[in-house]
This record gives C-alpha cells, sequence and structure tokens, in this order.
C-alpha cells in the first residue's frame, strides 16, 4: 500500500553488491510510477529513468530543456513506488561542477540509488542522433568529480556517460571512459557503440562495470541479453520501450475509436480493471482503511 517499503540505502546496497556480482541487470525504463510497479511485478532488477522519457513526458524534445528540478522530481515519484534500485539519467548535470553535486544530492534526497552523467556539451541531444559535441576532457572529468565529491552516501552509484564514440571513434571513447574512472566513476555507459565487436572491444578495455544502451531507432543493433551477459556486461536498459508502446497503442486505439466510433473492439487489446486494482494494490488500501475505522484502544 502507498510507497515501496524497502529504504533508499537498501536499494543502492543490492545495485552495488548485484554489480560486484558480476551478473547482467536488466533496467526497462519507467514512463510514469505505475509504469515502474509493473517492470517490478514482472520480475526485472531494476528500474531506469531516461532523460528523453521525461522530457517526452513533458510534450517536449530531449535537447535539453528539463531541469535538474523536474528530473528529480519524477525520479523521486517513480523510485518510491518500486522496491528495485532506479537508476536516472542526470544528462549533463544540469549546469557547472557545482550544479552537478547539487544535482547528485537531490537525486539522493528523491531516493534513486544512481545516475549517470555525460560529456555532451550542455545543451545536450539525444545520444543516437548525427551532430552531437562533446566537452573538453577536463570538463568531463570535472563533472565526474563533482558528482562523486558531492554524493553523500558513498553506496550512491555515479555512472559516466561517454558519447565520444559517435564523435572521435572507438579508441578515443576507450581512452576517455578510463579518465573517467580514474577521476571515481563507479561505472561506465559507453553510448552509441556498434555491434558486438566494439561492445567486445570496450568491455575488454574497461575494467568497472558498463552499461549497454538497447534503444530502439538507434545507431546500435539490438542485442538479446544472454548475448550481453556473455560480452560481460553488468547493465542493459531499455529506455523508451515502454513510453513507445504506450505510445503506439494509444495512436491506434484513437484512430480507432475516430473510425468506429466506439473502444469496443480494443477492450482484448487494454489492461483489465482487475489487473490495475491488482498493481496499484486495491486491496491493500481496503484493509488499511478498514483498520483504522475498526480499531479501539
Amino acid at each position: 500500500m502507498l510507497y515501496a517499503t524497502t529504504t533508499a540505502s537498501a536499494k543502492r546496497q543490492t545495485l552495488r553488491a548485484r554489480l560486484a556480482n558480476g551478473e547482467l541487470l536488466r533496467l526497462p525504463g519507467a514512463f510514469n510510477p505505475l509504469s515502474a510497479r509493473l517492470i517490478q511485478a514482472k520480475g526485472f532488477d531494476g528500474v531506469y529513468v531516461s532523460g528523453a522519457v521525461v522530457a517526452a513526458d513533458l510534450g517536449l524534445p530531449d535537447i535539453g530543456l528539463t531541469t535538474a528540478t523536474e528530473v528529480a522530481t519524477r525520479a523521486g515519484q517513480i523510485a518510491r513506488m518500486t522496491d528495485l534500485p532506479t537508476l536516472v539519467d542526470a544528462d549533463t548535470g544540469f549546469g557547472e561542477p557545482m550544479n552537478v553535486a547539487r544535482t547528485v544530492q537531490a537525486l539522493e534526497d528523491a531516493g534513486v540509488a544512481g545516475c549517470h552523467i555525460e560529456d555532451q556539451v550542455n545543451p545536450k541531444r539525444c545520444g543516437h542522433l548525427d551532430g552531437k559535441q562533446v566537452v573538453d576532457q577536463l570538463t568531463a572529468l570535472q563533472r565526474v568529480r563533482a558528482a562523486v565529491e558531492g554524493r553523500r552516501d558513498p553506496d550512491f552509484l555515479v555512472m559516466a556517460r561517454t558519447d565520444v564514440r559517435a564523435v572521435r571513434g572507438l579508441d578515443a571513447a576507450i581512452d576517455r571512459a578510463k579518465a573517467l574512472v580514474d577521476a571515481g566513476a563507479d561505472a561506465i555507459f559507453p553510448e552509441a557503440l556498434l555491434g558486438l565487436a566494439e561492445l567486445e572491444t570496450f568491455r575488454a578495455a574497461i575494467d568497472v562495470p558498463l552499461l549497454a544502451n538497447m534503444t530502439e531507432f538507434g545507431k546500435g543493433e539490438l542485442l538479446t541479453a544472454t548475448q550481453l551477459a556473455e560480452l560481460g556486461y553488468n547493465i542493459v536498459i531499455y529506455p523508451v520501450t515502454l513510453l513507445r508502446l504506450a505510445m503506439g497503442a494509444a495512436e491506434a486505439g484513437l484512430d480507432t475509436i475516430l473510425a468506429e466510433g466506439t473502444q469496443a473492439s480494443l477492450l482484448d487489446r487494454m489492461q483489465h480493471r482487475s489487473a490495475l486494482y491488482d498493481l496499484v494494490d486495491y486491496a491493500g488500501y481496503g484493509q488499511f482503511d478498514a483498520g483504522v475505522f475498526d480499531f479501539e484502544l
């Protein structure tokens, strides 16, 4: 009932422990708090909050228009609904190094387990679009160092994302990742690697946990969890998958209503009322309410 009972500290410790085991953790992207509950109910390992999804949810493109407050607020709404650890896209940290530190502390307060900070210029753009620009190495390292120094809980995961591959090539991306690790990054997110060979080369060069981004319609190949586990990757995210599925179904449903004048033919494609009630724990609220009103000292 209400929110998850697992503490933020416990979620962070769980994420750290599971990453240390070397297993592959599967983190679908939640587009709202309800979808986070569904991710947990289906047995996934964690929840991801995509900056692109937060922007799209506000009706905005993914070009750095969202604020740190908007991201922290949405991430907190999602994280409190699940016992799973939540990893959040913190874009470029929303400003200079001091702003990055403040962003990390806001995300700690929101109850998430970790975040990633990227090395694109600000304002950034989607990592799978052409025309990206990255900052110089000193600026990238300052962002990561600020995040590390800013966190108050040492179990909060600071992941560094690098977009260098699409701008300067694979070797330069590996060099950047090594420097980010030296600056204190706990894990690395190499964005827009192309195919198995590049993923394998990157894994061989970097000795901290690595994240693979399996986003649709992007630069890379969509690999299976088994393939990624065999390569030695530690986290796989499906950042926009649920939003795309939901919006695709919504668009088709609206077209049907326009064409047929009723939603009757769509019923077998909907989540049933009973399934929704189970997901939001209607029964638990009823038991709580009855217990309070029946209570006598």
